[in-house]
């Protein structure tokens, strides 16, 4: 399906980052999805990038009242291609929308209140764990230094989609 757009919302950047990137790779315009609607009409089809926090992508229902998504790409700290069941089920995407889920990075000291709060939860709970996947040593580790993990080799699912797509 061809989009006239990507779209975003991003909380410390990393989403923001993959947007531009996918609209470089895509020919796309990028825009924020709080200035989208002075560019863009109801109804025009674009592509949607959200962060996660709880499962949840943020901004994904507002862009979905507005626009007619093509497909979403959730931004979080699990890795690439995992959490697909768990993010479509928290936010009802529906099985025909395609989602993909990239993993962002982290910068600590951007949070603040809850999102604080629950970083130092999980941390505190992997640290707990005796045995620790290879996905929680990264997670674990991702948290205690902040860092990116954004890159053109996780948007090639996407980017692959759409190829096929138009």
């Amino acid at each position: 399906m061809k989009a006239e757009a990507v779209i975003y919302t991003s909380k410390t950047g990393f989403t923001e980052q993959y947007a531009k990137k996918l609209g470089e790779k895509l020919g796309l315009p990028v825009c924020a999805l709080a200035d989208a609607s002075k560019k863009y009409r109801n109804g025009a089809t674009v592509i949607y990038l959200g962060w996660v926090f709880a499962n949840t992508v943020k901004g994904y229902k507002k862009a979905t009242r507005r626009y007619k998504l093509a497909a979403v790409c959730a931004v979080g700290l699990s890795d690439t291609g995992t959490m697909e069941a768990e993010i479509r089920k928290a936010n009802t995407i529906p099985q025909k929308l395609p989602l993909f889920t990239l993993q962002g990075g982290l910068k600590r000291s951007q949070l603040r209140g809850i999102n604080k709060l629950l970083i130092k939860i999980l941390e505190k709970g992997l640290t707990a764990q005796k045995a620790r996947s290879e996905q929680d040593e990264r997670m674990l580790s991702l948290i205690r230094k902040d860092g990116s993990y954004v890159s053109d080799e996780n948007l090639s699912s996407v980017i692959e989609w759409y190829g096929q797509s138009k």
